[in-house]
């Protein structure tokens, strides 16, 4: 599908979404964006500002190490068992809001989320992973010399034979949570009240940023740019199962390649 400049800055919603005018469902629809938000990614975004923050007065963002997929006990079984819950509950974020938008009557279809059609979604989600993995690598490094970013340690590489499917269903579970709330779910919730494609173009991606600051500045402005892309691809496609798709295949990349490769990847850190 081509698309001119003016309307990647200016899109028309495949699927406009009415805004609501009545006050009792405006209330409604504020009250559960704010306990949405408190459950999921916004409040992650405080704490993770107030870590980043907590890094900088204690010797800066670029002395510390950050892991992303920690073990969760000395004990095996019970490291797996708390890791795949970790992964249902990424789930579950995705489904809360997948609900939430349906039970307000708004198809799901509507919103990027009916029946995916892997001829169309695999190959525009291989290529959304490649436009923004490969400068994120990059970004990655630049912002770590710069000492902007913490020392990141993506997965554990102890061996264990569970590690590497945990790994890639807590990475399919993260792009699930945050493409359908982040971008579905907060995107049309917005449309909803009347703000603007840019406008909640812009919202969608700070918050995206936001939950990534406690990885350092690098990170929360690189996935600023991911969120501007990613959702102004949802605004004028209305789909999300390539986003999903792409994000999926670079957590795989990040969290899988780091547990084969780490030995030559000390630039990461």
């Amino acid at each position: 599908m081509a698309v001119t400049f003016r309307e990647l800055l200016n899109p028309r919603p495949t699927a406009p979404i009415a805004r609501v005018t009545d006050p009792t469902e405006r209330r409604a629809i504020v009250v559960e964006l704010v306990i949405v938000g408190v459950l999921t990614f916004a409040f992650s975004a405080i704490a993770a500002a107030l870590s980043l923050i907590e890094a900088q007065l204690s010797g800066g963002i670029g002395n510390s190490t950050v892991a992303l997929n920690p073990s969760r006990s000395d004990l095996g079984w019970i490291d797996f068992a708390r890791q795949l819950m970790s992964a249902i509950r990424l789930f579950a974020i995705g489904g809360l809001g997948a609900y939430l938008l349906w039970r307000s009557g708004i198809g799901l279809d509507r919103v990027g989320l009916g029946r995916w059609k892997p001829r169309r979604d695999v190959p525009a989600g291989l290529g959304m992973a490649a436009l923004i993995g490969l400068p994120g690598l990059a970004l990655v490094a630049i912002a770590r010399a710069l000492g902007l970013n913490a020392h990141l340690v993506p997965s554990e590489v102890d061996g264990v034979w569970w590690r590497w499917p945990v790994l890639i269903l807590i990475a399919i579970g993260n792009a699930a949570a945050e493409e359908i709330v982040v971008v579905a779910y907060f995107i049309t919730r917005l449309r909803q009240l009347g703000a603007s494609e840019n406008g909640s173009l812009a919202a969608s991606a700070v918050l995206r940023g936001g939950y990534h600051l406690y990885q350092g500045v690098g990170a929360g402005l690189g996935n600023i740019v991911m969120g501007l892309v990613f959702g102004r691809f949802f605004q004028i496609t209305a789909r999300v199962w390539p986003l999903v798709i792409a994000h999926a295949v670079m957590d795989v990349v990040a969290f899988v390649g780091y547990a084969l490769l780490h030995d030559h990847l000390a630039w990461v850190g």
